[in-house]
């Protein structure tokens, strides 16, 4: 049986660690340093750290921080937030990420996805596709964290960054984010199922049996969460849970 890759998303703003629900609504948690200390301690596959406030405030990747955190990080690192030119991506990698994740850009700047997956490869190329339904029950795509719709259909719109370089894409529910409510099983599979790199699941995971329903019932390639590995559930306070592999492996082997 293959790894199963359960990837924790530090969300981060003005250099603090955030939890959202829907993409909205963002409490401090703390210092995202000392919760990359504590997944070293839990030998987490990899993690995502996505800086919410680059792009609405208009200013590129905070290089330093992104430093300080690689600095401590024990397992592949990526980052999101803010990247435009192709001068920043290497930046980025040179300091410490393995993969860098694209958002705004895709929009505003779509050649600089095919630039990345050109000069570093499509495997340090992410796109974060961020969805929510509308009125009539319809999946779209959104951007400025969830802010715009941009009235493109989630399967249509990876397919073009596919096309267009992408290595990987972390498919968020903002529906979903920070709900305890389980994946939304319905579009992960409709994404997965259209595309053939690697989709990664995000958003309202809440116990192990989403992540394997994720997986099994969704055709994700791995599973990425925020609020269940930095909270213990909606109730408590601030603690860091991460599964134990076999534990998971158990439980996809229990839903085959």
């Amino acid at each position: 049986m293959r790894r199963i890759r359960i990837i924790p998303v530090l969300l981060i703003q003005n250099g603090g660690l955030v939890k959202s629900i829907k993409f909205k609504d963002h409490k401090y948690i703390g210092d995202p340093i000392n919760a990359v200390k504590i997944f070293n301690e839990k030998e987490v596959d990899e993690i995502v750290i996505l800086d919410i406030s680059a792009s609405k405030e208009n200013r590129g990747p905070n290089i330093e921080k992104l430093t300080d955190i690689a600095g401590e990080a024990f397992m592949p690192l990526s980052y999101g937030g803010g990247i435009t030119t192709i001068e920043q991506v290497k930046k980025l990698l040179y300091q410490g990420a393995e993969k860098v994740i694209l958002n705004t850009s895709t929009f505003d700047n779509p050649k600089l996805l095919t630039q990345i997956a050109e000069q570093f490869g499509s495997q340090s190329a992410v796109v974060s596709i961020d969805v929510k339904k509308d009125w009539l029950g319809n999946y779209k795509v959104y951007r400025n964290n969830g802010k715009k719709n941009t009235n493109l259909s989630p399967v249509d719109f990876a397919k073009k960054v596919e096309e267009a370089g992408a290595g990987e894409i972390i498919l968020t529910s903002i529906d979903r984010d920070g709900t305890y409510k389980g994946f939304d099983i319905e579009l992960i599979k409709l994404v997965a199922d259209s595309v053939s790199i690697p989709v990664v699941a995000c958003g309202g995971a809440s116990k192990v049996a989403d992540i394997t329903e994720a997986i099994v019932k969704g055709g994700a390639s791995a599973v990425a969460a925020g609020s269940l590995f930095v909270y213990a559930s909606e109730q408590k306070g601030i603690m860091i849970n991460y599964p134990k592999q076999n534990q998971l492996i158990e439980e996809v082997f229990s839903k085959l």
